[in-house]
């Protein structure tokens, strides 16, 4: 942490600015203590966070948890982006535990991230732990990146995907998925 505060020491130097004036003198600690914070996925296990939360159930319908609100930081600019998740399996004898998925949101968002990588991850996770018969997550973002600097488009919304198994082979699974997740859809904003 003392490295981070020692770089926010030298870049409000380079902004002109006195970084021993009233309020910015904590500056540099509240900085490093957000970035530790905001990036501490990178200090997280997904398989430990998991823990035992693996059940063994005869349940092969869609588990879908959508409307999963996560921040992240942008690996280019170290800018934030934000947005939801929806996350959804076909069980093949496993599920996982409700709040589980959230989490694992949670841990693969909060790291230097882009959102195409940041929804591959959580989906190809999933697949690997789970083995189910499909995988799907859809990511909504809005990037601060686009909105205040570059072409400064503040409605922007970016959209990814990752489809696994029967979410990628069959087409009326992915439509399942698609309009449960559009149904009842909340605003981002």
């Amino acid at each position: 942490m003392e490295s981070i505060q020692h770089s926010v020491v030298q870049m409000l130097r380079a902004f002109g600015e006195n970084p021993n004036r009233k309020g910015l003198r904590r500056t540099p600690e509240r900085v490093a203590r957000m970035y530790t914070e905001l990036l501490d996925g990178y200090r997280q296990d997904p398989y430990t966070l998991i823990n035992d939360a693996l059940y063994e159930v005869s349940y092969d319908e869609m588990v879908l948890v959508r409307d999963i609100e996560f921040y992240s930081l942008c690996e280019h600019h170290l800018l934030p982006f934000l947005g939801r998740a929806h996350v959804a399996y076909l069980p093949k004898g496993r599920v996982l535990g409700l709040s589980k998925i959230p989490r694992l949101v949670d841990l693969f968002a909060h790291r230097l991230q882009v959102q195409e990588r940041m929804t591959r991850q959580i989906a190809e996770f999933l697949d690997e732990l789970l083995h189910p018969l499909g995988v799907a997550v859809v990511v909504e973002g809005l990037h601060l990146c686009t909105a205040m600097r570059g072409v400064k488009k503040h409605d922007a919304r970016m959209i990814t995907s990752a489809m696994f198994g029967l979410f990628r082979r069959n087409i009326a699974t992915r439509q399942e998925f698609l309009e449960n997740i559009s149904r009842g859809a909340s605003s981002m904003f």
